[in-house]
């Protein structure tokens, strides 16, 4: 594998790129102008939704997804951890109370993400474990856009669950806090890099993916988050 840096001028072409509306207004766009300044032949084409889409029929080189790689067609290379918290905004848990178990979570306002399977909370004390959202439970608000699940939590619409890189900032300013902190959600999901196993690794996403390794999956802002 060539040195990032090394031989940019060699590589060319237009690089289509299908990930998380969410995730790229954080962390990719901020960054597109040092990759694109070191990599001069290479355009970039971004296709954002937080819906999945289809690689090979849509014909993208890469894509980004957050959870663990379970199609046999494509290869991945992890790029962070992907933890998952609980939370709630501080006017909505002085205004109908923090729940202390799952269970509790029926007597509560819901937001939920489109088309997520329910998540299994463990008990890090060995207390009853549960499920987000509960079997009964209420989904008041149910969203398919990271960023406006974000926003409408901290305005106060109820419990979310919500990717730490989501919210890092929210948890760190007070703007969001944690909703039952004794509970993990048991799954294996991890930010991902993935592309066809059809396609040969041309040399634009092999760079594209280094530049995001090394900008992004080395020192994730969200990864050293303290009590979370």
């Amino acid at each position: 594998m060539a040195a990032l840096g090394k031989g940019s001028s060699n590589v060319s072409g237009t690089l289509r790129f299908a990930a998380s509306s969410t995730f790229v207004q954080r962390f990719v766009a901020p960054i597109l102008p040092e990759f694109l300044e070191r990599y001069p032949g290479v355009d970039v084409e971004l296709k954002l939704s937080d819906t999945q889409v289809n690689l090979i029929e849509g014909g993208f080189d890469l894509a980004l997804r957050n959870y663990a790689v379970e199609d046999s067609s494509l290869i991945g290379r992890k790029l962070a951890e992907d933890k998952r918290i609980l939370c709630a905004s501080p006017s909505y848990l002085k205004k109908y109370g923090a729940p202390n178990t799952p269970e509790d979570l029926i007597r509560h306002q819901l937001l939920v993400f489109m088309n997520s399977k329910p998540r299994k909370l463990i008990s890090e004390s060995d207390k009853q474990a549960g499920s987000f959202p509960p079997p009964k439970g209420k989904s008041r608000v149910i969203c398919d856009d990271g960023a406006s699940m974000r926003i409408a939590a901290k305005a106060g619409v109820g419990v979310c669950m919500s990717s730490l890189w989501n919210i890092y900032s929210e948890l760190e300013e007070g703007t969001l806090v944690r909703v039952l902190p004794d509970y993990r959600i048991d799954d294996q999901a991890a930010i991902w890099l993935v592309y066809p196993k059809s396609n040969v690794l041309t040399s634009k996403v092999r760079v594209f993916i280094d530049f995001l390794v090394e900008k992004i999956g080395i020192s994730a802002s969200w990864a050293n988050l303290k009590s979370q």
